[in-house]
């Protein structure tokens, strides 16, 4: 299959920063890509539209593909790390690639403490009600859903944390 073309304005110098246009644009898109991929099976660690995607994975998937951030895998993990580790993995290749904000937009991420650190994430669809596209392994699909619709999110979501593609400098 065909890489798509590239969102992100880019010339010799590197990637230049959008204007608001291009970035309400960019943000549709990268809606939609994440809503592309509904009725995935979850799969932990995989990243095959249709077959199989982890949470972490969709948020490659979608970034990388539409080549708003470069290729990257942060795979090996467990299924179970965030159990056992203390370490911020998740939150660390995110912000890595993404700065925090306080206030989320359609196609910025959203990631939930779970065990002992951040350790499920999703792309933002809608923003009131705050509404999330992610690969739930209890829901055992990918799946658009309003978080207060979600007892198991909507109780993390105080301390969640929301990060931006946009505005983060590379």
């Amino acid at each position: 299959m065909a890489a798509p073309p590239p969102v992100a304005a880019v010339d010799d110098r590197g990637p230049r920063s959008p204007s608001a246009a291009t970035e309400t644009a960019q943000r549709l898109v990268v809606v939609a890509a994440a809503r592309s991929w509904i009725g995935t099976p979850y799969h932990h660690a995989a990243d095959v539209k249709g077959v199989g995607v982890d949470c972490a994975m969709i948020l490659v998937r979608v970034f990388c593909d539409l080549r708003l951030v470069e290729p990257f895998d942060p795979r090996p993990y467990t299924r179970d790390w965030m159990l056992h580790r203390d370490d911020e993995r998740y939150l660390g290749f995110l912000l890595e690639r993404a700065r925090a904000v306080a206030e989320p937009e359609a196609g910025d991420v959203i990631l939930f403490r779970f065990g002992r650190c951040f350790a499920h994430g999703g792309i933002v669809t809608a923003r009131d009600p705050l509404t999330i596209v992610h690969a739930f392994a209890p829901a055992g699909v990918v799946l658009e859903e309003e978080i207060g619709r979600n007892a198991e999110l909507a109780e993390r979501l105080g301390r969640a944390k929301f990060a931006s593609y946009w505005g983060f400098d590379r």
